[in-house]
């Protein structure tokens, strides 16, 4: 992040600003995540250089095939331009997810499957993120053209990430990468009604947001994000207007052909309607789709909370999860209309648990201590009638859990490094490991339940990516399928009473149950006057029924009587893998359409990837101008990102001295290893009765020791190192000679707080502490400390936040040289580097309003919030005969912008009023001071 006091700020250093935030955004990885104990190999397509853990062979050329069938069939609908990309298939994550970024350009796949299949679909998460990530690849590839281009010429990668995000929204990235994965295969989120639930919601309430509401979000209503929208308009314009349409429009828009908003001009000059009329037309096309959707007018006003996973206590007692914007998820449980809190969660994946006899088991996330790519999914005993908690396993990889009828056993999915899954039987009182089940059919298990003790239900996805519901034996393995495999997900499984619950998509996401006596199967229509989207999450009593649907106010639990509800016998289908097209026919017209069905994993020659290749890979050009120093940066980023590098170039106006430098830190092993050298060119001070003139020579080695101490609601991270700077000075002047010396900058810096949830300004709770000592060991005498902290409490009301903060830097008694600064000054004052340094501060931070509005589609005003603020710094030193001491107090206001630009880059911005309560000594005239700020980030 950057922080400055900009009293001048011109617009290119706007758009430079916008630069540098593009060319990172993207960068999902973690530096120096993996542990060298992996050994990385790789297979090469034109297309793809895939790179993955030994081991894993069949999974890359697996990836390899679906990219290599896909940019020969879908190519002509996006640009022929190719270039390969490096994509980076990671195992010791939990999370699922996956992304292509430019600045450097290369994809990571993150291997663990969602266990929620109505999410991202239930195809094989391998073939899942190959045909929607490699539709990025061939998006970055083809929009390297025209104004595009020159900014690439410019900056490097980073050049083309601006001009591309400038030019061509979100929506359009990520709504064509689902409408490929949608074409290629029997599947996709195009086909998944779960995914419209959003907008289904929103128009059933009759809630008719302008815009740029719905492209920048809202503090206080749900909005979805942007790739349902994105599917509803890219394949409205494949459906209206061919193939060929967007090709046409992005190459337009990416050369910035019509200039300010070209994306916008390019649709209206190929589809022949303005843009607004365009994009009324596609969501009209898919309201028109789900006009069946009951109505739910009887709603608040602004969103309320997400309440999941319903579990009975009794006929009247339920346990939900709940969320809210202003406050984090917690267990609850509710009797009658009487809502009580067990427990605010941990941070955890989902918000799935389980519930039997007074306990509560879910899975939390963890980080490794060191590792970032490795995280861990730990088992949580919650007791709800005390609220006290207990981890039963650690460095796990487990994923909803459930409890056996008894309540001793815990059944659980793991899903290991090497991609299987499993079902594993722990102990409920230490989580100790009981049994693993055999898995023969290569089944991916989601959501398993006991039946009895001997048998566990479970919604299974095979090989081909289809589902089905089995019944497993505990001792055998033996499966028996219930239902006929197919391409509509299900999940959500409830077992009572020989009754297996669960929801199935189709057409709408419906609730069905499984006659485990009589084989027969069962459609249990959701009644039509709750009026909410989907019927997800069964909870079964003895006389009662409770289901969780979407609102346009978020995740809703019903309840109702279970005589109550009707029971329609249902034949299951062996052909009922035909998934709906929402009415977008362009689906089936095409030459890739179900291109997945046919890829094959075919052998292809595996080489070693070593972990130094291209170690340098300098990707762009980053310029900073912040008057009177100017400079320009050269990034470089390896593909492992196990490596960073930085040759710089800058240029100070006032001294007129110039300066080179070059910046890495290796972070493959532990410690990181930091280096760097500096060299500056006519350095000016003033000695005696003039300037004198000298280079200076920089040198700089260290290690830093970085731990992850993250676990249940605290975010924690700890850092150390040290650092060895050699300097030496050269002078012009003959009768001055060269000064040299060498010192050690040592540093710790600790970090924690608690979750923080949506509308909170900061964390309630949190601790920002730094100490850094520098001192001199050869050529001369000098030293310094600083200890810097801030410490975060709440304030009146939810969202306020009273932040403290304090500092304190001592210089040695007799320094011969003064080192870099970082003391926080009193706020408004001009800051010296004095002998000793003092300083107590305090803010109060609160939300002022959150107006939903924007101008021009360029910029939305998300919140505006305020900060009342006093400082006093103390500091010692002789600032005239028999005067050694002095106070700077300050104190003031400042108020804060939380925006979005070009809906979709955040930006926070503010201008702060500073009153200074004592004379500024140092430099400046008058008490009032105003500056425009950036906030900086803390944690």
């Amino acid at each position: 992040m950057i922080r400055s006091a900009l009293k001048n700020k011109c617009p290119v250093q706007v758009l430079l600003l916008l630069l540098l935030a593009t060319a990172t955004k993207s960068s999902a990885q973690q530096f120096g995540g993996n542990p060298p104990s992996i050994k990385w190999e790789q297979v090469k397509t034109p297309a793809a250089k895939v790179i993955f853990p030994k081991g894993l062979d069949s999974l890359a050329f697996e990836v390899a095939d679906i990219i290599r069938r896909m940019n020969d069939a879908i190519k002509p609908t996006i640009g022929t331009k190719q270039k390969q990309v490096s994509i980076v298939l990671q195992n010791q994550t939990t999370v699922a997810n996956a992304y292509v970024g430019l600045a450097p350009f290369r994809s990571e796949f993150y291997l663990t499957p969602e266990q929620n299949s109505f999410e991202i679909g239930s195809l094989p998460w391998a073939s899942q993120l190959s045909i929607h990530e490699f539709r990025h690849v061939q998006q970055y590839n083809n929009f390297n053209v025209g104004f595009s281009r020159f900014l690439r010429i410019l900056f490097g990668e980073g050049g083309q990430a601006l001009g591309n995000d400038l030019a061509i929204p979100n929506w359009f990235f990520e709504g064509d990468a689902v409408f490929n994965e949608t074409l290629v295969s029997e599947q996709g989120r195009g086909r998944l009604p779960y995914f419209f639930n959003g907008y289904r919601a929103l128009w059933a309430a009759g809630k008719d947001y302008s815009w740029m509401k719905l492209r920048n979000g809202s503090y206080r209503d749900y909005i979805p994000d942007w790739y349902p929208m994105g599917y509803m308009l890219v394949a409205y314009g494949r459906e209206k207007y061919g193939d060929n349409f967007w090709r046409k429009v992005t190459q337009d828009a990416a050369a910035f052909t019509g200039g300010v908003y070209p994306l916008q001009h390019a649709v209206k000059k190929y589809a022949g309607v303005s843009y607004p009329q365009f994009r009324n037309d596609a969501l009209d096309h898919f309201k028109k789709e789900f006009g069946s959707d009951g109505k739910n007018t009887n709603l608040p006003e602004h969103f309320v909370a997400n309440e999941e996973y319903p579990a009975f206590v009794n006929d009247s007692t339920l346990i939900y999860m709940k969320s809210t914007y202003d406050r984090l998820p917690a267990f609850v449980i509710k009797t009658g209309n009487k809502e009580k809190s067990i427990r605010t969660r941990d941070a955890s994946l989902d918000n799935y648990f389980a519930y039997h006899n007074g306990k509560i088991i879910y899975a939390a996330y963890r980080s490794d201590l060191r590792w970032t790519y490795r995280d861990y999914s730990e088992l949580q005993l919650l007791d709800v009638a005390t609220g006290k908690e207990k981890r039963l396993t650690k460095s796990s990889k487990y994923f909803a859990p459930d409890f056996s009828p008894d309540g001793k056993t815990i059944v659980a999915v793991q899903v290991g490094p090497s991609g299987k899954s499993e079902i594993h039987l722990l102990s409920a009182v230490g989580g100790k490991r009981l049994q693993i089940v055999a898995n023969s059919d290569k089944l991916f298990f989601t959501y398993p339940k006991f039946y009895g003790e001997d048998k566990l239900i479970s919604a299974v996805r095979n090989v081909e990516g289809k589902m089905s519901v089995a019944e497993i034996d505990i001792k055998t393995g033996q499966v028996k399928y219930l239902v006929h495999f197919t391409f509509e997900p299900i999940a959500f499984l409830k077992v009572k009473d020989n009754l297996v619950y669960y929801t199935q998509s189709g057409w709408v996401d419906d609730l069905f149950c499984y006659d485990l006596v009589s084989g027969k199967k069962y459609w249990l229509p959701n009644p039509e006057n709750h009026g909410a989207i989907g019927y997800y999450q069964p909870a079964v009593a003895e006389h009662k029924l409770a289901w969780v649907g979407f609102t346009a106010d978020g995740y809703k639990i019903t309840e109702i009587n279970r005589k109550s509800v009707e029971w329609f016998e249902v034949k299951d289908a062996i052909n009922s893998s035909v998934t709906p097209d929402m009415g977008i026919a362009a689906l089936h017209n095409n030459a890739a359409a179900h291109l997945l069905d046919s890829v094959k994993q075919q052998p292809l020659p595996v080489a070693k990837y070593p972990k130094t290749y291209h170690l340098f890979n300098f990707h762009s050009i980053i310029p900073t101008i912040s008057d009177p120093d100017y400079s320009i940066a050269i990034i470089g980023e390896n593909v492992l990102n196990t490596f960073q590098s930085q040759i710089s170039f800058g240029y100070n106006r006032d001294e007129g001295y110039k300066d080179i430098g070059f910046d890495a830190i290796y972070g493959a092993w532990f410690p990181f290893i930091r280096m760097g050298l500096d060299y500056t060119i006519d350095r000016k001070g003033f000695f005696k009765t003039g300037n004198i003139y000298w280079n200076e020579v920089n040198i700089h080695g260290g290690l830093q020791f970085p731990f992850n101490l993250s676990r249940g609601r605290q975010i924690t991270g700890l850092s150390f190192g040290t650092d060895v700077y050699y300097s030496q000075a050269n002078f012009h002047t003959a009768d001055i000679g060269s000064s040299r010396y060498t010192y050690l900058n040592n540093y710790v810096r600790f970090a924690t707080h608690i979750q923080q949830a949506r509308q909170n300004i900061y964390p309630r709770f949190g601790q920002s502490i730094s100490l850094n000592y520098k001192n001199a060991i050869t050529g001369l005498t000098a030293s310094q400390f600083l200890a810097s902290g801030n410490f975060f409490f709440p304030g009146l009301a939810i969202n306020h936040n009273l932040v403290i903060n304090a500092a304190h830097q001592q210089k040695g008694d007799d320094n011969q040289i003064d080192f870099t600064n970082s003391f926080p000054f009193a706020r408004g004052y001009v800051a010296e580097n004095l002998y000793s340094m003092n300083k107590i501060g305090a803010d109060y931070h609160f939300p002022i309003a959150y107006p939903d509005k924007g101008a021009a589609n360029t910029i939305y005003f998300l919140r505006l919030r305020g900060d009342l603020f006093y400082d006093c710094s103390r500091v010692s030193d002789a600032f005239t005969v028999g005067e050694h001491h002095r106070s700077f107090r300050s104190a003031g206001a400042a108020i804060f912008f939380d925006t979005q630009w070009f809906n979709q880059v955040p930006i926070s911005f503010g201008f702060r009023y500073d009153r200074l309560l004592d004379p500024d000594v140092f430099g400046g005239s008058g008490r009032n001071r105003f500056e425009i700020i950036l906030p900086v980030a803390v944690f």
